[in-house]
């Protein structure tokens, strides 16, 4: 109950909060793709996080776990952070003042590849049960090079690249686009400080990246 009492609190906050960076700049609730990224967002999430909570309540708790105790993946949240607000405050103004004129085709494609990029996530949560939200090695982790990890070595960043490219598209704002591609070059910060740890304080992990060659793109990087 303590678990679900913490789960559905950060969900609604997180709710809440998105809700208020994107329709208070747009000045309206009358913001069509607003809503729809939204259902897009957090219906999925809150039936994942009910999975998560009956299958597996300790890698829930992980999950729910953000605070970061290296100074310099702390910095990395905090440059995402302001990514994330700055491109939402900019998608609701781009709505305000029709700044962009976006076809109907390409939030609706954007809208699939999201869901398309949710559902890898949860395919890489399934297959790494040390998947966490800040950087350690835990004690037995083991290196895991199946599935998704055995084509790239970091296949929830390459996933969420592609989860977040697709937001400012779903909010139909090629103004926000150039705020959120801002995010590859945050998540190469966040991975070659990951690799460093991991190579160090992981057995095996440096021959995985001998195994494994491609970081986030097959056969470009």
């Amino acid at each position: 109950m303590k678990l679900l009492i913490e789960a559905l609190t950060k969900y609604i906050c997180g709710f809440l909060l998105v809700g208020l960076l994107i329709f208070l700049p747009a000045g309206t609730f009358c913001y069509t793709y607003g809503w729809l990224f939204m259902g897009l967002l957090f219906v999925p999430m809150l039936i994942a996080g009910f999975v998560m909570l009956y299958k597996s309540p300790a890698f829930l708790k992980k999950r729910l776990d953000a605070k970061e105790k290296q100074q310099t993946q702390k910095g990395v949240v905090a440059v995402s952070g302001l990514m994330f607000i700055v491109g939402f405050v900019v998608a609701g103004l781009d709505f305000r003042f029709g700044w962009s004129a976006m076809p109907a085709w390409v939030v609706i494609t954007a809208s699939v590849l999201f869901l398309v990029a949710y559902a890898l996530y949860a395919e890489v949560m399934g297959e790494n049960a040390y998947l966490s939200r800040t950087i350690k090695v835990e004690e037995g982790q083991t290196v895991v090079d199946t599935g998704l990890y055995g084509v790239v070595r970091h296949p929830m960043y390459a996933v969420t690249i592609l989860l977040f490219l697709m937001i400012p598209l779903i909010l139909g704002s090629w103004y926000a686009l150039i705020v959120f591609a801002f995010y590859p070059a945050i998540i190469i910060m966040r991975l070659k400080d990951e690799e460093d740890l991991l190579t160090r304080e992981l057995p095996g992990y440096a021959a995985y990246k001998q195994k494994v060659k491609y970081r986030i793109i097959p056969f470009v990087w």
